[in-house]
């Protein structure tokens, strides 16, 4: 089985003055439908350097979840994180998929310049490969250089890109993981990105 790394959201819990690192559960379920066994990697950019050196994985996935510090964001540590975890994934020619906010700092990292866009927050929308997509976002790009845009939706937003340089860095918009039946084309795009 293979093992992917997957980043957390930062879950800010004044009433206990903590910040806790949250995964979703329905990560568990699909990925493991993939075929993958999936371990957190802690938002500690330090203890990421030595996980990385300890703990082999198979490919890594930048989950959703939290604004990026430079957009308003209040979780700059995971920022730190997954911006390492992009470098090693270009460093050791590893699979990496962004999804949602994943997407969204893997673009911030190449320098792509986020902007507000309206009505992809909590809607499906149609493609324009003709399929359609779920949506919980406020920030995308329309313009995207150094990656090669597979998808949009109809009003231009990029919603699947692949960067022109390291191929085997992926981000997707939509959240495969949301869907109550997981779809057969999530499951095997996912699987091809991990292949």
């Amino acid at each position: 089985m293979k093992i992917i790394w997957i980043t957390q959201r930062v879950d800010i819990c004044e009433a206990y003055g903590e910040r806790r690192d949250a995964l979703s559960q329905e990560w568990n379920s699909f990925l493991s439908r993939c075929g993958f066994l999936l371990i957190p990697v802690p938002n500690e950019p330090e203890l990421v350097r030595t996980m990385t050196s300890e703990l082999p994985c198979n490919g890594i996935l930048l989950s959703g979840g939290n604004d990026l510090y430079t957009y308003g964001g209040q979780a700059p540590e995971r920022d730190k994180t997954e911006y390492y975890l992009i470098q090693y994934a270009i460093d050791h020619s590893l699979p990496l998929l962004g999804v949602c906010r994943g997407m969204q700092i893997l673009l911030d990292y190449f320098k792509v310049k986020l902007i507000e866009v309206d009505g992809h927050i909590r809607t499906t929308h149609m493609l324009t490969n003709g399929r359609t997509a779920n949506s919980f976002h406020r920030l995308g790009a329309k313009n995207c250089p150094g990656f090669q845009v597979a998808a949009r939706s109809l009003d231009g937003v990029a919603e699947e890109v692949i960067n022109e340089s390291h191929r085997n860095l992926h981000g997707i918009m939509w959240h495969p993981e949301r869907y109550h039946e997981y779809r057969d084309e999530d499951i095997e795009f996912v699987r091809s990105v991990f292949k």
